[in-house]
Order: C-alpha cells, then sequence, then structure tokens
C-alpha cells in the first residue's frame, strides 16, 4: 500500500464542532501531525483554515467533498489513514463514507450516538472492515469514551488490585457544566423520525444488548433505568441519565468483542447521582419526570418540532468562555463481592463541546500514528485504543482517569 498523504482529515471542519476538532489539532499538535480541511463549502474552509492556521494555512490543504457523492469520498479516503468526521445526523449523512472507509481500509472515527445506525453498520460492514484491516470506531466523545475507557481502566485497576475483575460496575454522573450539542439533539430527533416509518426501530432501541454481535451470549442487564432510584453503594438518589441508552450499549459491546472477560453475567449501569436525604429524592424525581417528558415528546412528531425550535440548531454551541470553564465528573465503582473500586473521571472542558473535540481529535491521531493492538471492524474506543488513548486522554486532552481506593 502507497503511503498515504495525510494522517488524518476532518471531514466538517466548517461546522461548530468540526472548527473545535481543528482548533485543537494545529493548537496541539501544529505541523507535526499531516492533517486536512474537508467539507463542502470551500471558500468556508479557507477562511476558516486561515482564522486558525494563520501563517501556516497553505500547509493544511482544503479537500472538498459532499457526504452523498461516493466518488468524491473515495478521492478523500484514498488520500488519508484516518477520516475523523463531525458530519451528522450520521445516519443522515455517515453511511457513504463509512462503507468507503470499509472498503478502502482506511480508520474512522465519529461522534455518532445513534443506535439503530450504529448497528446498521455493524451488520453492514463489520467483516468487510475486519478484512481490509480498517477500525470504524463510533462514540469518541462524550458519549461513549468515558463510559467505554472508564469501564476499561477500572477493570485493569481491579484485577490489578483483587486479581479478579468487576462483576458489576455502576457509573454515576456527578457535578457538570455545560450544554447540550444541537447536533446530539437532532440525532436524537431523527431517530425519532426514523422510528415513525419503522416501529421495529423502537424495540432495538430498547434492547439493552443491541450493538452485540449477532449470536452471542447476552447478561442479565434490563432497560436502562426511568424513575428515581436510591443506590446504596453510592448513598445517594439517583435520576435517570439521557446518554445510557447509548453509552450502555458500547460498553457491553467491548465486553462482548474483547470475549467477556469480566464473565457472562457482568452488568452495567448508568445514572445522575443528585444527593441523599428528602432533598436528593425531591431532585431526583424532578429530573426522572422532566426525562420522561422530554423522550415522551420526541416520540410524537408536532412536539418533536417543538423541541428542535427550542434546542440549539446544529452548528451551534456555547461561547469560548462557557466552554473553558465547563467540566465534568464521574465515578464509577466495580464490585465483585466484598471487594470495591472506585475511578473517577474528569474533563477540563464543558463535556458536550470542548471535552468532546479533544476526545474525537486525539482517537483521530491515535487511529493514525499509534501502534494499534487487534485487528479492523466496527469496534468501540476502548477496543480499538485501549491504554494507547487513555496514555492521549490523560497526557494532552485533560481527562483523567483517578482510582480513588
Amino acid at each position: 500500500m502507497t503511503e498515504s498523504k495525510f494522517d488524518l482529515v476532518v471531514l466538517g471542519a466548517s461546522g461548530f464542532t468540526g472548527r473545535l476538532v481543528a482548533e485543537y489539532l494545529y493548537g496541539t499538535y501544529g505541523t507535526d501531525v499531516r492533517w486536512a480541511f474537508a467539507g463542502r463549502n470551500q471558500s468556508k474552509l479557507e477562511q476558516i483554515r486561515a482564522e486558525i492556521c494563520g501563517e501556516d494555512a497553505e500547509q493544511f490543504p482544503v479537500l472538498i467533498a459532499d457526504s452523498h457523492d461516493r466518488e468524491a469520498l473515495d478521492a478523500l479516503v484514498a488520500q488519508t489513514k484516518v477520516v475523523c468526521t463531525t458530519v451528522g445526523p450520521y445516519a443522515r449523512y455517515g453511511s457513504e463514507l463509512v462503507a468507503a472507509c470499509a472498503e478502502a481500509g482506511v480508520h474512522y472515527c465519529d461522534l455518532t450516538g445513534e443506535v439503530q445506525w450504529m448497528r446498521k453498520m455493524i451488520d453492514q460492514h463489520h467483516h468487510q472492515a475486519e478484512e481490509s484491516g480498517a477500525r470504524i470506531v463510533h462514540t469518541c466523545g462524550f458519549d461513549s469514551i468515558p463510559s467505554d475507557l472508564g469501564v476499561y481502566f477500572l477493570q485493569q485497576q481491579m484485577k490489578e488490585k483483587f486479581d479478579c475483575y468487576a462483576q458489576e460496575v455502576k457509573y454515576r454522573v456527578g457535578s457538570t457544566s455545560g450544554g447540550v450539542s444541537g447536533g446530539t439533539v437532532e440525532s436524537m430527533m431523527n431517530m425519532m423520525d426514523e422510528a415513525k416509518t419503522d416501529r421495529s426501530l423502537f424495540d432495538l432501541l430498547a434492547d439493552p444488548y443491541s450493538l452485540n454481535p449477532a449470536n452471542m451470549p447476552r447478561g442479565k442487564d434490563l432497560n436502562d433505568a426511568m424513575s428515581a432510584e436510591y443506590d446504596r453503594d453510592f448513598k445517594q438518589w439517583t435520576a435517570p441519565f439521557v446518554m445510557a441508552g447509548i453509552n450502555t450499549r458500547v460498553v457491553r459491546r467491548s465486553h462482548a468483542l474483547s470475549g467477556y472477560p469480566y464473565g457472562e453475567d457482568f452488568r452495567y449501569s448508568e445514572a445522575m447521582l443528585m444527593g441523599n436525604g428528602p432533598g436528593g429524592f425531591a431532585k431526583a424525581s424532578m429530573v426522572s419526570g422532566g426525562t420522561g417528558i422530554m423522550m415522551l415528546a420526541a416520540a410524537f412528531s408536532p412536539s418533536r418540532s417543538l423541541l428542535r425550535n427550542l434546542a440549539p440548531s446544529p452548528g451551534e454551541g456555547p461561547s469560548a468562555e462557557a466552554r473553558e470553564n465547563g467540566f465534568f465528573n464521574i465515578d464509577l465503582m466495580g464490585i465483585n463481592g466484598e471487594n470495591r473500586l472506585c475511578l473517577r473521571v474528569t474533563g477540563d472542558r464543558d463535556p458536550g463541546y470542548g471535552s468532546t473535540a479533544k476526545m474525537l481529535a486525539e482517537s483521530a491521531v491515535c487511529l493514525a500514528n499509534d501502534e494499534l493492538p487487534g485487528n479492523g471492524g466496527v469496534l468501540t474506543p476502548a477496543v480499538a485504543m485501549g491504554d494507547l488513548l487513555v496514555n492521549r486522554l490523560q497526557e494532552k486532552a485533560g481527562v483523567t482517569f483517578t482510582v480513588q481506593g
């Protein structure tokens, strides 16, 4: 195979999140990583390139490709080791790019949380990507890196300390600061639009093992919590975490692809910590009720349109000050009998944009330049990159994984 012209290409670099990825790449790596801006609008890409790279602008080419122009996508993919895309909703704009990468043996990473689309990509391209060597890696942002790599890292620490893996891991969202991504909201709405015409998607979205390899063992996990519950291990009331329906499926796919090292009865759950006592219960009940209303509204066309109007539009996002002042703190607890181990995962920017852009960028550089474990396929961040990505995130991206005891 001839050497690629670029280490990576950022597709969607003229969008809000794509620009953040480009800013991070230039600010962190300068010209040490060979990468290019890509998208549909050449003049807009050139303007953003000049604003970000200044005198170095000409060292970062601009490539033009439309998400539905397979010939242009094939030409783009042929020039690079990795395509890093922020163009969503991915079910609407990502399928032909995944097909091009899987066929060409080129690695791919994105920010999707669209379970129904990920299932489709697994069914259509996993075996082809295994044969070509392409690592197709979805969910490389706040969905689902803290979950997926958090469980991976915690289980390594459990094995080292207790010589056993956790039979159960609880992921609990603590304090966070940052707004919801407009792209994330649009992706959720698009899932509901698809389910309206294909009712079987509701069963897929409700299945806790919907991303597992076909005909592989299933565990004991049931549907994600939808009400206020008291967690005796954390000694707090909890409320549903809106991203659990994505993250839990990714963690379970990682476990299955790894050969079930934690046992076929391994259990995993996610929720938000709301505090203890009557105040914690009241807060958990309020958040649970609000989450239920939002999901009900998303299921019906008229109210879904209202939600679209109220949410940030794709391409919009918070100010630089809000992103820099944002953060997240997440606690994971591994349990095996009397053995307990806690891990805290933190981010130094808002989860939906600032930290997500850094996680995606480091995933792309990792796929491009690190000696990766395993083979190709439609993989998860933990399976595709494991320790290599954990180390990059801690060294460069402000994401930490700290054992609490």
